[in-house]
């Protein structure tokens, strides 16, 4: 039962890892190379399907004339910690 228990947690820990990318790749204002365009594509569609339905909800925050701050990755690694914890405290 250990086993399960860490292998969500796993699972649950490279998702947040990936959210973290994707959030470090919406701050560079660059044009990926060919080699690496498809690791980016392949981020982003890995993490829309999570991601989109929280920002339906979670409201961006203005910062600027016309910038503001998208939260709903902050509240999916929230959400992934909390599960983590949860895991744990189950499999264990």
């Amino acid at each position: 039962m250990r086993l399960a228990g860490d292998i969500i947690w796993w699972v649950l820990a490279a998702y947040m890892w990936l959210i973290v990318a994707r959030v470090i790749i919406g701050w560079l204002p660059i044009r990926w190379p060919r080699g690496v365009r498809p690791l980016v594509v392949l981020i982003y569609d890995l993490t829309e399907p999570v991601i989109s339905p929280v920002r339906r909800i979670v409201p961006t925050i203005p910062v600027g004339s016309g910038v503001g701050l998208d939260l709903s990755p902050m509240v999916i690694i929230v959400a992934i910690l909390f599960l983590q914890w949860l895991v744990r405290g189950i499999f264990d």
